[in-house]
């Protein structure tokens, strides 16, 4: 997918981008790629490959959510950014929110943040699970996002906790979201959150399937949870 085929697949569902916005993701690019030469942040380097599987398929979220309005999100392991600094282009009015267990990649996140000139956009070295029981950050948010992270069933337990009762956790998966969904329904409901939607489509260009499971919060998470760190992977709520 390169630059123009970008623009044109996101204007087909609504999103006009902006020659600055255009600028953003350039930027974004060049800055993933020097990184990426001195630490791992990503095996996909090809411009039309980051373009598509990372900041289309990150923005494939708004395809099926509004996040127009004045929202406070947290991207748990976001990674590179992905999927909330493409969103946050996209929306720069989103209050972001990003929290990652790797002080390098928060390091870089920061410059990257910089190099775009994000404003209400910051960066928590912490792990997920000691991050959900902050009292500065638990239910405190209007949206959770969280890409490839770990299987619906731990994702909840890291995510569900951080959401607002009202508001929303919204996972992007590949292949395989329907089995998770089934083993991860237990923990979803014990969290304090039930499915509202599943929607599955396919990226542009390679085919290949994905995911957005929309999950609403309907009530406070159980104080004892998130547990404390490695035990949601360990022994996952089913």
């Amino acid at each position: 997918m390169n630059v123009e085929q970008f623009a044109a697949s996101l204007n087909e569902k609504g999103i006009a981008l902006t020659d600055r916005q255009l600028e953003q993701f350039d930027i974004y690019y060049e800055t993933l790629v020097e990184w990426n030469e001195k630490m791992n942040l990503t095996a996909i380097t090809e411009k039309s490959e980051v373009y598509l599987k990372h900041f289309y398929d990150s923005i494939s979220a708004a395809f099926y959510f509004d996040f127009t309005g004045s929202l406070r999100l947290c991207d748990v392991g976001a990674g590179a950014g992905f999927p909330s600094i493409p969103l946050k282009i996209v929306y720069p009015h989103l209050q972001v929110t990003i929290v990652d267990s790797l002080n390098k990649r928060i390091s870089f996140l920061q410059h990257l943040a910089n190099m775009l000139n994000l404003e209400n956009i910051q960066f928590v070295h912490d792990r997920a699970e000691t991050f959900g029981v902050n009292t500065i950050f638990r239910e405190k948010f209007d949206v959770v996002t969280a890409r490839a992270v770990a299987r619906m069933s731990v994702l909840s337990e890291l995510c569900l906790p951080l959401a607002k009762v009202g508001g929303h956790f919204i996972a992007l998966k590949a292949l395989h979201a329907k089995e998770e969904l089934k083993t991860a329904q237990k923990a979803i409901t014990t969290l304090g959150g039930k499915v509202e939607e599943m929607f599955t489509f396919t990226l542009p260009v390679e085919e290949s399937e994905r995911n957005i499971i929309i999950i609403k919060k309907e009530k406070q998470t159980p104080k004892k949870y998130p547990r404390k760190p490695g035990t949601p992977a360990k022994m996952p709520i089913e």
